[in-house]
């Protein structure tokens, strides 16, 4: 159900993607859930709260060459069943790349992303430090709108998951209206009532591993995510600092495997080899969440 639902969310914005006219310099992210179990006969349900916090330093060093650094941080705590405790689900990953103008208007961005995926709960070793990297390349058409395409590649605790990207950014001529995406990554679509206020919807989905420290890495979590949320959006100081309130539908699944239990390569959410693995958790339920977002955006 969930491949489906994931598959469904890449068809519905498979026309959308990130090229744009700003930049966000910080995001600050946070989320609230109650999840349930899918299997009725277990009345068995987990609050979910997830932060992340990103920072991104654009560095150009020639009128074709732009270094990209960034951080990003994120923690999700939630009750994963194996146990009576909470788990905090920690990644931290450096965001580390280059961003290319090949003439023609195209340009391309390439980035490498080393992370560490764990609870924290001991010592960082092998099993929670992953590697990754992207390319995506964008083809300006007008000041209106571009088209890109690329690719996400990262060594999980489950295997490798490739995910390809598709996208589109566009500006309406008048301002008020614009999609800015990374599909299947990320997309949002806003419409600007005023200077300062907006309203608009907005896709985030992820495939990542956590390692389990707590229990000797006999275990690792698989993270499936993909929540689609509205929002209204209060911008100030001429539109650097933006307040977002969020509502929406987070079909986020956490599921539980045994260490050394993989599936080798894995595109979107569909296993090339098929999955044998043998769960050890049931199958968290869809839910409504809630959540806040705080952005310090600059112009290009």
């Amino acid at each position: 159900m969930r491949n489906l639902l994931f598959f469904i969310a890449v068809l519905f914005t498979a026309s959308f993607s990130n090229a744009q006219d700003y930049f966000d310099l910080f995001k600050y992210s946070y989320n609230y859930a109650d999840l349930g179990n899918i299997d009725p006969e277990t009345e068995v349900d987990t609050e979910v709260s997830n932060t992340n916090i990103e920072f991104y330093f654009p560095y150009p060093i020639s009128a074709k060459t732009t270094i990209i650094g960034g951080f990003t941080y994120e923690n999700t705590r939630l009750g994963l069943q194996y146990n009576a405790d909470r788990s905090n689900l920690i990644m931290t990953r450096l965001n580390l790349g280059v961003k290319q103008n090949h003439g023609n208007k195209w340009s391309g961005t390439y980035v490498f992303l080393p992370k560490f995926a764990s609870d924290f709960a001991g010592s960082l070793d092998s099993p929670d430090l992953q590697l990754g990297g992207l390319a995506l390349f964008e083809k300006r058409y007008s000041s209106s709108y571009s088209l890109k395409f690329g690719s996400y590649v990262s060594t999980e605790q489950f295997g490798t998951t490739i995910t390809p990207l598709v996208g589109l950014w566009y500006k309406s001529e008048n301002d008020k209206f614009y999609i800015n995406a990374t599909l299947p990554i990320r997309t949002d679509v806003n419409y600007n009532f005023t200077e300062d206020f907006s309203l608009g919807a907005n896709l985030v989905t992820s495939i990542k591993a956590y390692n389990l420290q707590e229990t000797d890495s006999q275990f690792y979590v698989q993270e499936e995510s993909i929540r689609f949320g509205l929002y209204a959006a209060y911008a100030f100081f001429d539109n650097t600092m933006i307040l977002r309130g969020k509502v929406g539908y987070d079909t986020t699944d956490y599921g539980l495997y045994n260490q050394g239990d993989t599936v080798g390569a894995q595109i979107l959410t569909f296993q090339v080899s098929g999955d044998d693995r043998t769960r050890l958790n049931t199958e968290f339920d869809s839910s409504i969440f809630f959540g806040l977002d705080l952005i310090w955006r600059t112009d290009l």
